[in-house]
């Protein structure tokens, strides 16, 4: 039993990231996550009270499984400088990934304060990666330019969403080279 509430709470996950990922965050309903796994709507109440729910538990679950990917591409980078570079190229790399895709949606919506809580604490985990590099190349202000990294970041990754008439690797390129120039002095 509990084996099997747990492959239909991961379904209902799955429904959720492609939802969120194909229409945004007003894609997920409830009626819409029963329809995509096949459960009656009262079902999936079993397993979520609310929408922020399902969009707290997709923070859990899908948060640390992207910052992991973004830490192993820092790990591979050769000396401080080439990691921040992976930081950056990693995080525009998983923008077509569907999780990404959920999570920017989520970030988008107006959601009650313990989900903008979860979102914001596991954004500072990722910032956090990057304070080290930046301290590693003399920086001093290590924190406040991982915070702006990151806003790079994610100011590009607004960029390819939008389907910006840049290709996606000239965005990409463009971050970098601005990060690297801003870090370095």
């Amino acid at each position: 039993m509990a084996e099997h509430r747990s492959m239909q709470r991961a379904a209902l996950l799955d429904a959720a990231r492609t939802l969120l990922s194909e229409g945004g965050t007003d894609a997920l309903t409830f009626p819409a996550l029963a329809e995509r796994t096949g459960l009656a709507r009262s079902s999936v109440y079993e397993y979520f009270r609310s929408r922020a729910a399902v969009v707290e538990e997709l923070c859990e679950v899908d948060f640390p499984v992207w910052a992991a990917e973004v830490a192993a591409a820092m790990a591979a980078a050769d000396g401080p400088g080439d990691q921040v570079e992976a930081y950056v190229r990693k995080q525009l790399e998983l923008v077509d990934d569907r999780r990404h895709r959920a999570v920017v949606a989520i970030s988008a919506s107006e959601l009650d304060a313990g989900a903008r809580e979860k979102i914001r604490a596991a954004h500072g985990g990722l910032v956090s990666m990057i304070v080290d590099a930046l301290t590693g190349l003399g920086h001093a202000e290590p924190r406040l330019a991982a915070m702006l990294v990151q806003g790079v970041v994610d100011a590009a990754v607004r960029r390819i969403e939008l389907g910006a008439a840049e290709e996606p690797g000239v965005v990409a390129e463009a971050a970098v080279s601005m990060v690297l120039r801003g870090v370095r002095g």
